[in-house]
């Protein structure tokens, strides 16, 4: 059955439509806001998998060139591949979708989003979450309640539902708010230092904007949507069994829920679960599989009850203290910049490293081309978290939380016309129990104000958790683990003194968070990321003022743009000139905007001095650096700037007579000459004793 709905939603409307293409999927949907379309689809195995042990959910975002009327580059012409946008599209669809479907879903399920046409106005990642929200709510699967979504900006005083690209640019928020009809459940922002209370509004303002986008998903499904079955597994530990299991762990969690290390920890729970298994399987009627998910539920449930009864946590924390902090900075001998952040068992060092406009990373997406000056690469190698895995390329996951950091810091990054290079942050997690990517915020601010790079203001960041029951709610500040994992939530905060750079929320309760207990986390954040920011202020309180003598440096200034030809000359013969006789590098704007990089001073200085030679006006009374290249009987002819000359007349060779030119210059010599004359005609007279040095006066 065919179907369609559409709302308005900000500026343009918003449509689901349904029945018309990939009618064999699970569940399939086309979504639109202007010219932007997406189609997603939702598919499940037939029969649940017993090769995961978690739940099999998989989500591709990938766009195609077409919807942009564009041939990819490249020479296989074709989609590869997926580039960064798509990734980071992927985690936002799958994140908040996850948690919603029942506990011990076996099924494989797979959601593609695949956008068909692109105005370059609308982006389409919230498209795709929210067709995938529907495409699993017009299907048979035992998805509960459609996920709304929408982007925040703030433009002119007033939030903004949805705003364009091109709005964005302008704006202090990018907000993505998800939710269901019972409260938000996944928040993902980019902020300009913005106050806690105006965060707080945008998130309301966005939860109350996307219930229209769940109301039209309800309405579709309600008219085109596949009558919910019974015939998916879900597989649970039995009653019987979990009373079996929390019989016999409950003295050992007991013990093993005291103050420990996260090994201490690990260990003792895998030898308990030893043990019970081997007393639960000798009947041969239950299985090591069962015993597993029984013990991990019981194990999640002790815990638990264990935070809300004593009102500690595992570690013996308050829920507010933070753990042990420690900074460092300059570690490494021969990088620009680098620094060792460590909270608890987490631990990131960050390098910072400095290179020209020719090191920007070119963007090609949908919308167009675009430069970035400003990367965080962020690194989870097995080690450190002590265990062995192959290597085999960067994740989702590190791509998620390296944007994560990106976003936090690139608010404090100087604009291109203050600070002229291209930066590079590496996090590299050399321990992890917790919270890495505020890690990796800290870190890599230490290690850009150990570089030098002119900070706006220092950034740092903290992860928020939650534990509830139906009556008790414990937030927890600067959450390790254990206690993500158990825990209800990961809300991680990042921010200066000032204001909140970055957000990044996931929620594991089935009704979401209430803004009044989003306000309420938010606040509780502050205390903690302020004391956080004193640690790092105390090891460097600011920029270093001097670069490494290992960076480069970077000289810019403007030339005439008409003079622009005169620097690269034909065929770019003279800018490879100037580059093979100096070692730098140069990049020209077409603006007049020069760039001049070298971490030799002397050879900077020369390059700089020939470009503007080669575009200044010769001035009256300057003094130029010549090389003879023609000699007559009445002079010299000297270059002063590469093609560009001037005569030394015989009379303005040396003081007194001069009966040869050869008995004073050849071909070939290089001296100061004084500019002492452009005549009617622009020729260049110039004057080599008027550019020495007075004599000093006789004694």
């Amino acid at each position: 059955m065919t179907a369609k709905v559409s709302a308005q939603l900000g500026r343009a409307p918003i449509s689901f439509e349904t029945g018309s293409i990939a009618r064999q999927a699970n569940g399939s949907v086309v979504v639109q806001q202007g010219d932007t379309v997406v189609l997603v689809t939702a598919v499940a195995a037939e029969k649940p998998s017993d090769k995961f042990d978690f739940f099999p959910f998989t989500c591709d975002y990938r766009e195609r060139s077409y919807a942009a009327g564009k041939i990819p580059g490249g020479f296989f012409k074709r989609e590869g591949r997926p580039t960064e946008k798509e990734i980071l599209t992927s985690r936002l669809m799958d994140r908040p979708i996850r948690p919603l479907f029942p506990k011990g879903f076996a099924h494989e399920i797979q959601i593609m989003a695949t956008v068909l046409s692109a105005d370059g106005q609308y982006d389409p990642d919230i498209l795709s979450l929210l067709g995938a929200s529907c495409a699993l709510k017009l299907s048979t699967l035992p998805f509960p309640d459609a996920l709304g979504a929408v982007r925040v900006g703030y433009l002119n005083g007033q939030f903004v539902v949805n705003p364009t690209f091109q709005e964005l640019t302008s704006s202090t928020l990018d907000l993505v708010v998800a939710g269901t009809k019972h409260g938000v459940t996944m928040i993902e922002a980019g902020i300009k230092e913005v106050s806690e209370q105006q965060v707080v509004e945008a998130i309301a303002f966005g939860y109350e904007q996307l219930k229209t986008t769940i109301a039209l998903q309800d309405e579709l499904a309600s008219r085109a949507g596949r009558k919910k079955h019974a015939n998916w597994t879900i597989t649970v530990p039995s009653e019987d069994l979990l009373k079996q299991v929390k019989q016999l762990a409950k003295d050992g969690l007991a013990q093993i829920n005291q103050p420990a290390s996260k090994r201490e920890r690990h260990e003792a729970l895998g030898q308990l679960l030893q043990e019970i298994t081997v007393k639960l399987t000798a009947s041969g009627e239950i299985t090591a599989g069962m015993v597993s998910k029984a013990f991990e539920h019981v194990e999640w449930e002790e815990t638990r009850r264990e935070i809300l009864d004593k009102n500690v946590r595992m570690d013996g924390r308050g829920f507010t203290d933070l753990r042990q902090i420690t900074c460092e900075v300059g570690v490494l001998p021969r990088t620009h910049g680098s620094a060792l952040f460590t909270r608890g068992e987490t631990q990131s060092l960050s390098v910072t490293t400095l290179g020209t406009s020719q090191d920007e990373q070119l963007i090609e997406a949908l919308e167009g081309q675009s430069y970035k000056r400003f990367m965080l690469h962020y690194n989870f190698p097995p080690f450190s978290v002590n265990e062995v895995r192959p290597n085999r390329g960067t994740g989702r996951r590190e791509i998620g939380h390296g944007a994560l950091a990106e976003r936090a810091i690139e608010p404090m990054i100087p604009p291109k016309d203050e600070f002229p290079y291209t930066i590079r942050v590496v996090s590299d997690i050399l321990g992890s129990n917790g919270s890495s990517s505020m890690a990796s915020v800290c870190a890599g601010v230490l290690s850009l104000m150990d570089c030098g790079v002119p900070v706006k203001a220092p950034v740092s960041g903290v992860a928020m958790g939650l534990v509830t029951d139906e009556k008790r709610t414990a937030v927890l500040t600067d959450i390790s683990g254990l206690e993500d994992h158990i825990g209800d939530m990961d809300f991680k905060i990042a921010g200066s003194s000032i204001g909140i750079t970055a957000l990044q929320v996931d929620v594991k309760l089935e009704h979401g968070l209430s803004v009044d207990l989003i306000k309420k986390i938010i606040s509780q954040s502050n205390p903690a990321r302020m004391a956080v920011l004193g640690k790092m202020t105390a090891v460097i309180e600011k920029p270093r003022v001097q670069m490494s003598p290992l960076a480069p440096r970077i000289t810019t200034f403007k030339i005439n743009p008409e003079k622009i030809r005169d620097v690269i000359g034909p065929g770019g013969r003279m800018i490879r000139k100037i580059i093979e006789e100096t070692g730098v590098q140069i990049d020209i704007e077409d603006d007049g905007s020069v760039s001049i990089a070298s971490s030799d001073a002397a050879k900077s200085q020369k390059a700089i001095d020939i470009v503007r030679t080669l575009t200044d006006d010769v001035e009256v009374g300057r003094i130029y650096h010549g090389k003879v290249k023609r000699v007559t009987n009445f002079g010299a002819f000297v270059e002063i700037s590469p093609g560009k000359e001037g005569l030394v007349h015989i009379s303005e060779l040396a003081d007194g007579f001069v009966k040869k030119v050869e008995d004073v210059v050849k071909i070939g010599d290089e001296f100061p000459v004084k500019v002492i004359e452009l005549d009617e005609m622009g020729r260049v007279n110039l004057s080599k004793k008027k550019a020495q040095p007075a004599a000093p006066p006789a004694p």
